[in-house]
């Protein structure tokens, strides 16, 4: 297995790199540490926002300057936004990883920002949060953390609200990239076909003129725990029922990846196989474990229809205290095999990788090692997995719930039975 390459330049920016040479691409980008999680809340959607913006001009390049400079090459490019990171990056031949890093660096540092850019591109935000109220099972998910971390930007939509993304104006685009597009919260990251040397050369050239790092940190997390109903005329009910887990760098992390997994992570987990297989109650139904830099959230989701809410909430809180109890040493090494799967053939992937590097350098400031990580998980058993799922499932919980909801049980209700 290859191992990565991490330089930290004067400036504080940092440049990871992963060569695969049977490659004949290089998958590279510009990772920035910041997120929803960095906005205030009368600005909430601005690192979306700029995301978009990123991409609408520069002092040297219009927008469709920007994307052919990829594509005439047989490149791609693209961009996402989470709670706390913001990422820019392009998929190219070898021998164009320095156009690659040429034209995001002028995008990140150079972006002009135009007024009529931004006034298209806010309807088209616009339209983007309309669709997802139009789709209830990603709607639900805004409310559930809109809920857990109530006030707070942790908890905030990544899109933004119609009201704060129809007000946002030029200067909060331009203060947020003036604030947090710095050396000390950028990196630089690819994987492929790549020669770390020059790799680290040409960004120390590109990006030599970022703005100053400024001394900010987020609002630590406060998790809240509480209900938000939503009752609509759907045909299906979704809800996530959640409990407060850990961050990213708890020595637990793993273990709490391998709980979601055995509870809820596939076709043979004991979600799946008693509320769908042996039940029929759901189509959907899935646990998930996200993690912070201080906190983090593990749920379970499920869309069901709106008479079997009164089963299948009493049925999925009993697997939850059963998962406290009894764990199988046969289902902890399915967890495990499934989890170090994913890792393995995630790396198949060069995007994934640089990806997985990048975030790895953001939040630890070191090269990801995945030999180390698999023997972490390897070391996970069923007494971890017990004290873990105690550890969780002990913590207040946190409901959100869309659709024709008359028959779900009461919060206190719930309680109650997780309490049992």
């Amino acid at each position: 297995m290859t191992k990565p390459r991490l330089t930290t330049l004067p400036s504080g920016l940092r440049v990871v790199s992963d060569h695969v040479p049977s490659m004949h691409s290089v998958a590279l980008g510009i990772w920035s540490g910041v997120g929803t999680r960095y906005e205030d809340m009368a600005n909430n959607g601005a690192a979306h926002m700029v995301e978009h913006m990123m991409f609408k001009g520069t002092k040297t390049r219009d927008a469709l300057d920007i994307a052919q400079s990829i594509e005439n090459v047989g490149g791609h490019m693209n961009a996402y936004t989470s709670r706390e990171v913001t990422s820019y990056h392009a998929h190219m031949l070898e021998n164009d990883m320095g156009l690659g890093l040429e034209v995001l660096g002028d995008m990140y540092k150079n972006s002009t920002l135009p007024d009529d850019e931004i006034e298209r591109e806010r309807q088209v935000i616009l339209q983007e949060i309309g669709m997802c109220h139009d789709t209830p099972d990603d709607l639900v998910f805004d409310n559930y953390y809109e809920t857990a971390y109530p006030g707070q930007t942790l908890g905030a939509p990544i899109l933004g609200s119609s009201n704060h993304v129809t007000n946002m104006s030029r200067q909060a685009l331009t203060d947020f990239i003036k604030n947090f597009y710095t050396p000390s919260r950028t990196v630089i990251s690819a994987a492929g076909n790549v020669d770390h040397d020059a790799l680290v050369e040409k960004a120390s050239t590109v990006f030599a003129d970022l703005p100053k790092d400024i001394d900010f940190e987020p609002k630590p997390a406060a998790y809240n725990g509480n209900e938000n109903r939503v009752q609509k005329d759907l045909e299906q009910a979704h809800f996530i029922l959640g409990f407060q887990s850990f961050s990213r760098l708890d020595d637990d992390h793993y273990t709490a990846q391998a709980l979601s997994t055995l509870l809820g992570g596939g076709m043979s987990s004991r979600l799946f196989q008693e509320v769908r297989e042996k039940r029929g109650l759901v189509y959907s139904i899935f646990s998930f474990n996200s993690a912070y830099q201080d906190d983090g959230q593990f749920g379970i989701y499920a869309g069901t229809g709106p008479d079997s809410l009164a089963e299948i909430i009493p049925v999925i809180s009993d697997e939850i205290l059963k998962v406290t109890q009894d764990v199988t040493e046969e289902e902890v090494i399915r967890a495990k095999a499934q989890l170090k799967s994913s890792l393995l053939i995630g790396r198949e992937s060069m995007m994934t990788r640089a990806d997985q590097y990048a975030k790895y350098a953001l939040f630890r400031n070191a090269e990801f090692d995945i030999e180390k990580t698999l023997a972490q998980i390897e070391a996970i058993d069923e007494n971890a997995i017990h004290n873990v799922a105690k550890r969780i499932f002990s913590t207040k919980p946190n409901l959100a719930a869309l659709g024709p909801l008359d028959k779900l049980p009461s919060f206190n209700a719930i309680q109650e039975r997780l309490a049992a």
